[in-house]
Parts: C-alpha cells; structure tokens; sequence
C-alpha cells in the first residue's frame, strides 16, 4: 500500500490525490444499484458491476435512509456484507481474504476496532503492522469493498474485557460503558487519536467508509441512559459525518434504541415503548441467528422506527468455542435458508463472521453467567472461511446465492493457499520456571497481594495478559483459600498440590518442615467480554490470601506477560539440557528447519496438557488437552526458511515432540477445489 504512504500528512493537494486515485479504483467496485423497491426481485434485476462516472464526481450525500431503502447517493443500495477482523488476521493475508469476500459475491467489508490492541497503554498507540486499520480499510477500498466500521469503545467481539484496555480497571470505580467520568476522559483521548485516522477515510473525503456504528449491543447492557448519546456526539464532533447505525440482538433491542430529540438537537437512549420519535442519524438494526427472529425485521423495527431500511447487521454464521465445550457447527444448507430469507424480507444483511481469524496471542475473552467459560484460540466460528482461509461449503452456496442476486458472475475464487505438514520435531533444550526466575530482575514486594492491572509495571499501566506469579514464606500447614482470577496452580517449594479458580476455593496445604515458600502461579484466562460483570474483571489475586483465616503476608511478585521482550531474558546460556523428568511448569526450546518457501501447517500437541505456543516470537496462543481445539493454526508468513525458533510453556505435563498437520482437527466441513 505504497500508494497512501502519503496519506497522513495534511493539506488540499493530497486530499484531492486521494479523492481522485480512490474514485479510479472504485470504478471497478460492485455495486448492487436499482431505482426501485428493495425486494428480492428488485434486487434480482440490480447491476452492480459498474458505477456512472458522473455520480462519483460529487459525494455529498453518502450512504442515507430514504423510505424502505439505502441509497447511496441518488441510487438504490443494498448492503451485503461479511465480517474480517484485521487484527485476528496475518497481515500478509488480508488481500487473499479480501479478494475471497469479493469473490462470494459480497460489496461491503465490516470490521471492529480493538481499542485494548491500539492503546496497550494510556497515551501510547500502535497501528502499525497488523494493527494497520487505515492499510486495511485502503486494501479494501483497492479491491472494490465498501466499509462498515465498528470503532466501539467496546465491541465484545469474543475478545478481552470486549476490547476495552484492562489499565481502565486500575480505577477501583471505574463503571465501564458509562458516562463516569473515569471511562469518558479515556474514551475521549482515544478517540482523538483513532478519528484523526478514520476521518480522512470516509466516503465523502474520498474513502470507502460508508457507516460507523456507535458503540456495541448496548440495549444488552443498559446501564446508562446518557452513553449512547455521549459516544454519538464523541463520533460527530470528532468530525464523523456518514450514517451512523447501532446494533442490538434481540433481547437488547427490546430495551432500547438510540432515539432524536430534534427540537433540542440532542439524542437520548429510552425506552423502544415509545414508538414514532426515531432519529434518521441514528439507524436501528439487528443481530439474529434463525429465520424465528426475523420476524422482529417486519415488527420491532418497524414499530419503532416507520418506514426505514431494514438491515441484520449481524447474521451469525457459526459461533465461538470455549474451552472443555463442543465445536459449534452450522449446517451450510441452514445457512443458505436464513440468508435467503433475510433478504427475501428486504434486509441488508451483513455475515458474522465471514472469516473469523484467530485470537493470536492472549486476546480471547470469555463468558460468565452459571460458570466462568473462556474462549480457545480459534475463531474459526465455523464461519464461512475457515480459520486459514479455505471453502466452504457455506461459501460455496452463498457465491451462488449472491451472484443470483445480482445476475453477473463475482470473480473467480482465489487459489487455496498451500499448506505443510512438516517433520515432527522434539524440544532439546530446557529452562524450569523456577531456574527462569533468576533472569527476571527483582520481583515486586509488596505486604498484600496485589492484582494484574495494578502491578508497577508497563509505565504504571498494569500488566494486561498472561500470567502472574505470587510467592511468600509460611511456617506451618493448613486450609489456603482466596479469591483467583482465573486459574491458580498452588506449589509448596516446587511442589505442586493442586488448583484454585472460580470452583474450588480452598486447598490443604501439607506440613512441610523446614523453611517453605508458597507459591501461587495465576493464569488470566480472558476477562469477560459480555454481559453485566465487566466492571469485575480484574486478574491474579483479588484481595487476601488466607492460610487457616489468617492473611498472608510480604509477597514476592513476577510479571510474566510473556511479551517479545520477556523472551529476550533468556540467552542460550540460560537453557540447559532436556532431562529425563523436567521440572514443570518450564519453557521447551526446539527449531523447526524449513528448506522451501514456509506454508502454513497446524501445531498438533498430543501428550502436552495446557501452555503456549511461540513461534520466532509470535504468540501462537493457548493450548489445552480439553479440547474441543486440537491443533494451533501458524501462519506461512511467520515462518522464514532456515531455523526457525519454537518455545513452549507448559504448565503440568510435558509432551514427547511437537506434531505438524494441513488440517486443524475441528471437524470443518471444507470445500476442497
């Protein structure tokens, strides 16, 4: 994207480059254009193959609601959708899955934006690499995408704390999602830095941003009418002028929608009892799953909001996993019927997900009604793309289905990338976690434990993933209990004797004579990302921890966030030969040697229990023998040829090697060409 290397730098003469190059590369965008009704037939009879010049010279009116249809400018458009998430994606594949999208026949890219990946820490931004959004929005725009953005604050998204950063909850009140004056001010410094970029992007500056949606799902949450009308004018003043849109599922979209009061210039989130006062900034839609909820597409929205168009902003094609559950499949065929009917009830329809990714690293969130359930690595989500970017059978139908739509052919699907089953290879150097500790720097003392987020570290910003370490001295046995976030492996010196986490609370502690030293190692396995309880999800140890009722103190405490730069502690000097019985939890070194150009292959880790994967530095993310995930996706791009580097963290049992696979185990049913 050489082309827009120029693009944040200001002034008239650049923004009228961009104008021109972008109105020559939407040329070639697809468009589903007919001056009549928004039925299927209507629909049927669209072409969208080609835009009148004349209507690309003048962009003043962008995407509007006009009656029971979009428009976009003076012509009738139908949105049809599919949901990437750039940032759950290698950057080298975003145009392959971006030319797959425009190959199924689809005209509109979705995307959220993850302020905890952008902002890791307060003040401090990253947009750079994979978490290039305007690369992204451009490479889009380039193909012949329109964009929908989904800038949040929150998003949930299957992601942690709904991709709020974790530093907010550094602030014992902090009352996320809320106009509390703690979550504002950071909201409003982000968003100074996020707009500045998105801006210029817009359709009418030039860019393929068509829409922007105001926050996420909030009818779910509800829990401060003043919000929704707070993000809306965040939005505005910071200079976003295209149709704005929210989104509920059907339980939030019967507590509310954002509404205008136009006398006073001003909106306000109320009650949806109070049919007839519906704002035309603010446009209502839906996320649903089965054709039984569609009829809140000819009901609900209809009620409330008159005579509008009508768009399922989120049709769920699959859903996520979570750790110790069932691999959640939709039958492709089920798939075909709902969009079908979607569309034949006159909606715009976006699909979630269209390629879901991974949650690389340790972005995976979790859920927490009856019991605490976090999200695999995977976010395969069944969708219409697998999680390396192969067919479907789900996108095969669907191909068909919206070239039907509009009478011409997309164009041709892509070739599958390749993929490599590589020797197994088995790890030959060794270093124990408690060996490793001695590399880490003094630890942080201090008389109370103290949680995640509130650690002295990262500038002040807490740590925000991976794990923690907590160690004190204590002279006698007894019953250990306290409060761990999410999963505590207890040692006695190196000895392990069990877990605490949400279900079990207490431990017995044995007597040991001697001088002991208790250690508590605290996984952070994903901060909620929905529901009511977000404010509440701090990690590590909440509060005491209590030996016979009585509050140990003087802790010694480890940040282990098992960043680039943890990794970089440990020279080769520090590693020592794999023994014959390793002491766990440890770090496994071995090298995969590739003498052809690198393919992506699946990471199969029979006999290993629960760790991480790193591969030259990159965060694979989590593995655990419970399943349902079997197998970790690595990218092509992320190996080099030559030695590349493998580490892994395991926590309880060490496998004997590391196997490699061209399937993921998860029983996708994949379209082969």
């Amino acid at each position: 994207m050489t082309t827009w290397s120029l693009r944040r730098r200001p002034g008239r003469m650049l923004g009228l480059l961009l104008l021109v190059i972008l109105g020559f590369l939407v040329l070639r965008r697809p468009l589903l254009l007919e001056s009549g009704g928004c039925d299927r037939a209507g629909a049927r009879r669209a072409d969208w193959s080609a835009l009148v010049p004349l209507w690309l010279r003048h962009r003043q009116l962008g995407l509007q609601a006009k009656g029971w249809n979009f428009m976009l400018e003076d012509s009738t458009f139908w949105i049809f959708g599919g949901s990437i998430h750039y940032f759950r994606v290698p950057k080298e594949y975003w145009r392959d899955r971006l030319l797959k999208m425009k190959a199924c026949g689809l005209n509109t890219l979705t995307t959220y934006v993850p302020w905890n990946l952008h902002e890791p820490e307060r003040g401090k931004f990253d947009f750079s690499g994979n978490l290039d959004l305007e690369a992204f929005v451009l490479m889009a725009a380039e193909i012949g995408l329109w964009v929908i953005l989904r800038p949040g604050p929150y998003i949930c998204s299957e992601m942690d704390l709904g991709g709020l950063p974790s530093w907010l909850l550094q602030d014992p009140g902090m009352r996320l999602r809320t106009t509390y004056k703690g979550f504002t001010e950071a909201v409003d410094l982000y968003f100074d830095h996020l707009m500045s970029r998105v801006v210029p992007l817009q359709y009418k500056r030039g860019g393929p941003i068509i829409a922007v949606q105001v926050e996420n799902e909030y009818g779910s949450y509800n829990k401060d009418p003043a919000y929704m009308a707070y993000v809306k004018k965040a939005l505005e003043d910071r200079g976003i002028v295209e149709l704005l849109l929210t989104s509920d599922n059907k339980d939030g979209l019967s507590k509310g929608i954002v509404q205008g009061d136009r006398a006073a210039g001003r909106c306000r989130y109320i009650p949806a009892a109070a049919p007839g006062m519906w704002h035309p900034g603010m446009l209502a839609t839906i996320n649903l799953q089965s054709t039984r909820e569609l009829q809140l597409l000819s009901t609900f929205l209809v009620n409330v909001q008159g005579t509008q168009p009508k768009m399922v902003m989120e049709y769920w094609t699959g859903w996520f996993d979570s750790w110790g559950g069932p691999h959640n499949i939709l039958d492709s065929s089920e798939v075909l019927k709902t969009v079908s009917a979607i569309v034949d009830a006159g909606s715009s329809i976006n699909l979630y997900m269209f390629h879901g990714g991974t949650n690389f690293g340790f972005m995976n969130g979790a859920m927490h009604f009856h019991d605490y359930k976090s999200d695999v690595t995977s976010y395969d989500y069944d969708a219409v793309l697998t999680e390396a970017g192969d067919y479907t059978a789900k996108y095969m139908k669907l191909r068909d289905f919206f070239g039907s739509i509009s009478g011409i052919p997309p164009p041709p699907p892509p070739d599958l990338l390749p993929k490599m089953s590589y020797e197994p290879i088995t790890p030959v150097l060794y270093l124990s976690l408690w060996d490793a500790l001695k590399y880490m720097g003094e630890p942080i003392k201090s008389e109370k434990p103290i949680n995640m987020e509130n650690l002295p570290v990262n500038g002040g910003n807490g740590q925000s993933f991976g794990y923690i370490l907590y160690e004190t001295s204590i002279t006698s046995s007894g019953i250990l209990s306290g409060r761990v976030r999410d999963r505590g492996q207890v040692f006695v010196n190196t000895v392990s004797i069990g877990f605490l986490d949400y279900k079990t609370t207490k431990i017995a502690v044995p007597l040991i004579q001697g001088y002991t030293v208790l250690r508590i190692l605290v996984e952070n396995r994903g901060r909620v990302n929905y529901g009511e309880n977000i404010d509440d999800q701090r990690k590590g140890l909440i509060g005491n921890l209590y030996l016979n009722d009585s509050p140990l103190k003087k802790f010694r405490i480890y940040s282990l966030d098992m960043k680039k730069s943890f990794f970089q502690r440990f020279g080769l000097d520090k590693w020592s030969s794999l023994p014959e019985t390793p002491t766990l939890p440890a770090f496994f070194l071995g090298s995969l040697s590739i003498s052809s150009t690198p393919c992506d292959t699946f990471l199969k880790l029979e006999g290993w229990e629960k760790g991480v994967v790193f591969i030259n530095g990159q965060n694979l993310g989590r593995y655990w023998n419970i399943g349902p995930q079997k197998t970790l996706y690595l990218p092509g791009p992320w190996l080099s040829s030559g030695i590349n580097q493998v580490i892994i963290f395991e926590e309880t049992m060490a496998g004997p090697a590391l196997q490699f696979t061209e399937t993921p185990h998860l029983g996708r049913n994949q379209y082969i060409k």
